[in-house]
């Protein structure tokens, strides 16, 4: 069973919804057809429809090396650099887990602490490190790999073996001085923005390294690619940007995505700036922020229920979570907790998660529910397409261009100017 959207506490939100299903379909048909600004661009889908064997073969061999060699890959990169590789290995990987090497990021912030420690922690272990960067000269990234480049030719004799490049196929600073270094490179393919590359060598390299079947996962985003080819308004990810654009323009301001998994809260994290740089121009789009639930009930809960009447959400769930640890009976109950006997924790949570959704909706608050169908890479593989989909068809709804992002280079300027860049 493929991903389900449960609409039932956003419908009686809307104000005639049906209406707006042909705008939908057509929205969804342009970018097929790629009559979109940038049908470039579009190379997140393409790749999809004809699969690249070969370059998965590749890092999937380069993967087998690095668990073999390595204590740690170090992966330095920011935005979507980052975000999508994270997101899927913290879905995917086993919770407390040793298997394989230790998957670290930096240049993704420029915390000095963090990036001095980070060295000293690696110091006396077995490094590689991929640095991701289509230009090799955004600064965060750039940054950091300048000391990772300097500690791998210090502790290493192979470091041109373990300094890995996914960058631009044919020019660039980073692609210049892979060539003249001799790294290994897998190129960032011109048609795919950094938020929509996750399933490209620049998140699929580290996704292996880490035990991740990059087949299945990206093989799920093909089967999701291939249904939604054909599919009417009725889709699901067709569904979720109507329902989205309708009540944005109805007023609403903020879409708040729950997920009631911790495994999740990575994809929250990657959805956000997919959705945050996709649709934020103009004026236009849903503020996204992530939350967890139940944990975050108890801090912003409060507001989501009862603050100012300009949230949606969307819940993200597993449908076949695990059940976990049971309850037992205690002989004392000085928790009064004994009711909860014979539940299990994935019980309890999945109360939690319905509780929570329909008092949100009686408060005010619209809500979708996404449902995995189990967490396995076939199934992220599958979500992560659901929702590249969906912003390019809520992106064309809007009127903006979900595959640039020209605000993201105003703090650049004035950061270049104050530390003394020259012109």
């Amino acid at each position: 069973m493929p991903l389900t959207l449960d609409r039932s506490h956003v419908l009686p939100f809307l104000d005639d919804r049906p209406a707006l299903d042909d705008r939908v379909a057509q929205a969804h048909r342009r970018v097929l057809d790629g009559e979109t600004e940038m049908p470039e661009m579009l190379g997140w889908r393409r790749m999809l429809l004809d699969p690249d064997d070969a370059l998965l073969e590749s890092v999937a061999e380069t993967a087998a090396e690095i668990r073999d060699r390595a204590d740690v890959l170090l992966c330095i990169g920011i935005g979507g650099s980052y975000l999508g590789a994270e997101a899927v290995m913290q879905a995917l990987d086993t919770p407390f887990s040793d298997d394989g090497p230790e998957i670290l990021f930096a240049g993704h912030h420029l915390g000095p602490e963090y990036h001095e420690r980070l060295f000293q922690y690696l110091d006396g272990k077995s490094v590689y490190v991929n640095v991701i960067s289509k230009s090799g000269t955004t600064l965060e990234p750039a940054l950091a790999f300048r000391f990772a480049r300097r500690f791998v030719e210090r502790h290493f004799d192979d470091a041109d073996r373990r300094i890995i490049a996914t960058t631009d196929a044919d020019r660039g600073a980073l692609h210049d001085l892979a060539v003249d270094k001799g790294y290994r490179r897998y190129v960032v393919p011109n048609g795919v923005g950094g938020r929509f590359s996750v399933l490209t060598p620049v998140g699929l390299l580290p996704i292996a390294a880490s035990g991740v079947d990059t087949r299945s996962l990206f093989y799920g985003a093909v089967a999701g690619a291939r249904e939604v080819t054909d599919a009417d308004a009725g889709h699901p990810a067709l569904q979720y940007a109507g329902d989205r654009y309708a009540l944005g323009e109805q007023g609403y301001k903020t879409e708040v995505m729950a997920v009631m998994d911790p495994a999740l809260r990575g994809i929250g994290a990657w959805w956000q700036q997919l959705f945050g740089e996709s649709e934020g121009k103009d004026g236009k789009g849903l503020f996204p922020v992530v939350l967890q639930y139940t944990t975050d009930l108890h801090s912003v809960g409060q507001y989501v229920q009862q603050g100012q009447r300009t949230l949606v959400e969307s819940f993200l769930r597993i449908d076949d979570a695990g059940e976990g640890l049971e309850v037992a009976e205690q002989d004392d109950n000085g928790d009064g907790l004994n009711y909860l006997a014979g539940k299990t924790y994935g019980e309890i949570n999945e109360k939690a998660y319905a509780a929570t959704a329909e008092a949100h909706a009686e408060g005010g608050v619209p809500n979708w529910t996404v449902t995995l169908p189990r967490l396995d890479a076939e199934n992220v593989g599958r979500l992560i397409h659901f929702y590249e989909h969906a912003v390019s068809v809520s992106g064309k709804l809007l009127g903006v261009n979900p595959f640039n992002q020209p605000g993201v280079e105003n703090y650049k300027q004035k950061m270049f100017s104050l530390l003394g860049k020259p012109s």
